[in-house]
């Protein structure tokens, strides 16, 4: 009866052994390479996966419910990919600060929701955001990075230079046709 109960420990411990060391060998598989990135993106990684923690602490204390624990695992995940798919594509070591929301979460972000079926990528939303895209990871994120003040600035410096000289060569959102709306960032050489 005693070498039963042992051997049922045994295994249950050796299961838990697998279950974890298999997850660990997933997250370190799906995490970028060492080294990838410089000390900005690291750092917000390590943000990000600051935030997984805790999340994850508090759903085994039982703080929080299932659903918040998901969709708040799957914003995390959103944030990690749009981080890593614009640093990756800029070859520029910048995170700006990002916002992902779903559509019933818009009314945090906006004053008057605006609606996401006219959406383009890079579009500038309410003077305060960038349109990025949209992630699906269990549910639709939309992500937006907040314009810093220098970008809120110009537009809105645009914005009044329209509407003091209509029709002065610029296209319809007010930004002259080619030019930049967002300032040059800083390259981090390698």
């Amino acid at each position: 009866m005693c070498s039963l109960l042992g051997r049922r420990r045994f295994l249950f411990s050796f299961f838990i052994l697998i279950v974890f060391s298999g997850t660990a060998a997933a997250q370190r598989s799906s995490s970028p390479a060492e080294g990838e990135f410089g000390p900005v993106m690291t750092a917000y990684l390590g943000y990000l996966h600051n935030e997984q923690e805790v999340v994850d602490d508090r759903a085994s204390r039982r703080e929080i419910s299932p659903a918040y624990y998901r969709r708040n695992s799957n914003r995390i995940h959103a944030l990690r990919i749009m981080a890593t798919r614009l640093v990756r594509e800029s070859k520029n070591d910048y995170v700006p600060e990002l916002e992902a929301v779903t559509v019933d979460e818009f009314r945090m972000i906006f004053e008057r929701p605006p609606k996401p079926t006219q959406f383009r990528q890079n579009q500038v939303v309410a003077n305060k955001f960038r349109f990025l895209g949209t992630v699906q990871t269990g549910e639709t994120f939309y992500l937006f990075a907040r314009l810093d003040p220098y970008e809120q600035a110009e537009l809105l410096k645009r914005e009044n230079s329209e509407k003091a000289n209509p029709g002065s060569g610029t296209s319809p959102n007010a930004q002259r046709i080619g030019e930049a709306t967002t300032r040059a960032r800083r390259v981090v050489p390698r």
